[in-house]
């Protein structure tokens, strides 16, 4: 029987891996290719968009589709990793002390390479560029993330900063932001914050699609929080995520940096800026509003979208799991996700659910020293007044 904790955190850590399995077979396409392609809307695991996928660009070699998780799910595994290895919260100085020599020295299977391979092998120049600028570059590690492009690259494995905060959103947005300082800097590391939040929200008990949005809002800053407004005040007038992905777009444009065609980058395109904001949390929490937290159609709705359709359907399925708890996720996609991936989707969640009732522990104690702390300042300051 599993506690309410591991509950949450199974549903997850495997809605995230099970969303980024289904969206990137999709990735980087827009609706009416998705259903030109596929005969119509996608409505669970389909084959590759290229059947050809060896030699298909611009995103070969990669097997995507099939029940293939992508890097999303690698990045979001190696740092539960980071996470049991340090037992306690991590920050920028983690990532450079824990997940960068994993990235650099630990093989493991890495489905759409069909191989075992080093997580540095498979992730783009965006990730990449951490194990540069830490390991090579030496350079402080919560100013590390200056100067890369500005992506949802720190935002898509963020969900363990929520599992282990759960219950206490700012606590997350505090904890991802220091972590995501190493890999991103602007709009990209403020939503690596509200999506960790999100997570940490979704996790308490009583959550609903409209508490998780609300405290999204509560704490993003800038263009972040005006692209959530805009696009999750249309979500709301909108009931069938089959329809709703040209309103949401359009909803969306004012805010994002990438073009309509997806791959057609402008010169202003991924820049640090106050007014922007990446793409892929402001649609995957309209497709939780338009879902009423469903986690099947939360998923579903992302994967149509496509454009960055996995971290979509990633950050939209940790949202649903986590408000559902494992029975969310259709174990018809877990199942087969899991097999063809070759990876224990499970194994990360518990084992990271063990850590965090270590760290909370720990936590408490703080607490408890800071209180009693504070008493003997507060009595002390009476006394004080009282002989005056």
């Amino acid at each position: 029987m599993l506690t309410r904790l591991q509950d949450k955190a199974v549903g997850c850590l495997v809605g995230a891996a099970v969303g980024d399995a289904l969206g990137g077979a999709t990735e980087g396409w827009t609706p009416q290719d998705i259903r030109r392609r596929y005969g119509g809307a996608v409505e669970g695991i389909v084959p590759p968009f290229n059947e050809d996928w060896r030699n298909a660009r611009p995103i070969a070699p990669y097997h995507k589709g099939d029940g293939h998780i992508t890097d999303d799910t690698l990045m979001t595994h190696a740092l539960v990793r980071a996470y049991l290895k340090a037992g306690r919260h991590l920050d920028a100085y983690a990532v450079a002390e824990y997940l960068v020599p994993e990235m650099m020295a630990e093989r493991r299977w890495v489905p759409e390479l069909e191989e075992e391979a080093l997580l540095l092998q498979r992730v783009f120049l965006a990730e990449k560029w951490i194990v540069a600028r830490l390991h090579y570059g030496h350079v402080d590690p919560r100013e590390a993330g200056v100067g890369n492009i500005v992506n949802c690259g720190a935002a898509m494995y963020m969900a363990p900063v929520g599992v282990v905060n759960a219950g206490d959103p700012d606590g997350a947005y505090a904890e991802a932001v220091d972590v995501a300082g190493a890999h991103q800097s602007s709009y990209g590391r403020e939503a690596a914050g509200v999506f960790a939040a999100a997570v940490a929200e979704a996790m308490r008990p009583g959550a609903t699609p409209g508490t998780v949005v609300d405290t999204a809002l509560r704490l993003a800053k800038d263009g972040t929080r005006a692209a959530l407004e805009a696009v999750c005040g249309r979500a709301r007038e909108l009931d069938d995520w089959r329809e709703a992905a040209p309103a949401l777009r359009a909803a969306m444009a004012p805010y994002d940096t990438v073009a309509d065609t997806y791959r057609d980058q402008g010169l202003g395109a991924r820049r640090p800026s106050r007014v922007h904001a990446v793409e892929e949390l402001p649609v995957a929490l309209a497709f939780l509003l338009i879902a009423g937290g469903d986690y099947r159609d939360t998923v579903l709705g992302a994967v149509n979208y496509g454009r960055d359709a996995d971290s979509i359907a990633s950050m939209g399925g940790a949202v649903a799991g986590a408000l559902g708890g494992r029975a969310a996720v259709p174990e018809e996609w877990s199942g087969r996700v899991a097999a063809a991936s070759r990876t224990d989707l499970e194994a990360p969640a518990l084992d990271l659910a063990e850590v965090v009732c270590r760290i909370r522990e720990d936590d408490q104690e703080r607490r408890r020293e800071r209180e009693g702390a504070f008493a003997e300042l507060a009595a002390a300051a009476d006394e004080t007044a009282g002989r005056r």
